[in-house]
């Protein structure tokens, strides 16, 4: 079996406040292989974008910290380098596309100066080389008349335009990675299955890795080969899509694909809603943090945080109860 492409392992990060430290990512352990989508998914403030951005060394010290874990890309820890040397991965090896175009991309420089920027610096071309292939990543990603559209500003893109040249930026180098954090949520429907579509075939041309960050299990199940579920800084559940979608184990989980609307649903049974409120994490959870909502909570779960075991092969959840039958495990 090859060596996977990212191996993180036990990452630990928190952030400091005034009202206590934040346990944002706790111990969180994954893999990514070549060619594959991951899917990331939890409700807002599980550390779905935390996790990625302490993989890339993005999160902002202070607050936050990195307390724990290792990240290894190519046999080299992303955690253990140099600042030097994890800026030559980002942008070149491991590349992010953020939420909002309008605040990831600068108001006051030209699209053709930010598509130029990191072919200079991670790939030594010189400016008319440079702006050749920003031209050609702009027709890449569907913007018509790159070359005209150079010299415009961010302001005068449309949304789905600006995050278009948001993955053209991500694209630049030929990454091996690209991390995609809800690329889509600001957008409307349809430029958002266009998005979809133009990172799928871009992925199939470029044969490149993909971790596809979202709360909607719709684009999961559109994109990604395996899924990791999310919940208080932990991963809940890990498994291929088709088998989440089969057999959800979690509770949360459940909760989750219960929530969204079925075409198939003959028998208009009202959507399902998780009652309560996520983790404030000033403190680690010695129970399960999903406890507190939980209808299969037992006494277990009060006192001991769940491990991920394997329930099927692939398949992993970290719960001490069989949602089956009901039964303790």
């Amino acid at each position: 079996m090859p060596a996977p492409l990212l191996d993180v392992q036990g990452l630990e990060t928190q952030f400091k406040t005034q009202e206590g430290v934040v346990h944002a990512v706790n111990g969180v352990s994954f893999t990514l292989k070549e060619g594959e989508t991951l899917g990331v998914v939890g409700e807002s403030g599980c550390g779905k974008s935390v996790t990625m951005l302490s993989v890339l060394r993005l999160v902002a010290m202070p607050p936050g910290k990195i307390v724990a874990g290792k990240a290894f890309f190519h046999g080299q820890d992303l955690l253990a380098m140099s600042s030097e040397e994890i800026r030559q991965v980002r942008g070149a090896q491991i590349a992010m596309v953020f939420q909002d175009p309008m605040t990831s991309l600068n108001p006051v420089l030209t699209i053709g100066k930010q598509l130029e920027e990191p072919l200079a610096l991670h790939l030594g071309m010189d400016k008319k080389h440079a702006m050749e292939r920003s031209i050609e990543l702009l027709d890449m990603v569907g913007i018509p008349n790159g070359k005209d559209r150079l010299n415009d500003y961010p302001h005068q893109f449309s949304g789905g335009m600006r995050q278009r040249v948001m993955i053209a930026m991500a694209l630049s180098c030929n990454p091996q990675i690209l991390i995609a954090d809800e690329p889509t949520t600001a957008l409307d429907v349809t430029i958002q299955a266009q998005i979809m579509d133009l990172v799928e075939r871009l992925r199939d041309e470029l044969g490149m890795s993909i971790i596809w960050i979202t709360h909607d299990l719709g684009v999961v199940a559109e994109l990604a080969q395996r899924v990791l579920v999310m919940y208080g800084g932990f991963i809940i559940e890990e498994a291929p899509v088709k088998e989440v979608f089969a057999h959800p184990t979690h509770p949360y989980t459940l909760g989750l694909l219960g929530s969204l609307p079925r075409l198939d649903n003959k028998t208009n049974e009202r959507l399902f809603s998780i009652e309560g409120f996520p983790p404030v994490l000033y403190q680690t959870p010695s129970a399960c943090p999903f406890a507190p909502r939980c209808k299969f909570a037992v006494d277990h779960c009060w006192k001991e945080n769940p491990l991920l075991v394997e329930v099927s092969p692939e398949h992993r959840v970290a719960c001490w109860v069989d949602t089956q039958t009901g039964r303790e495990r």
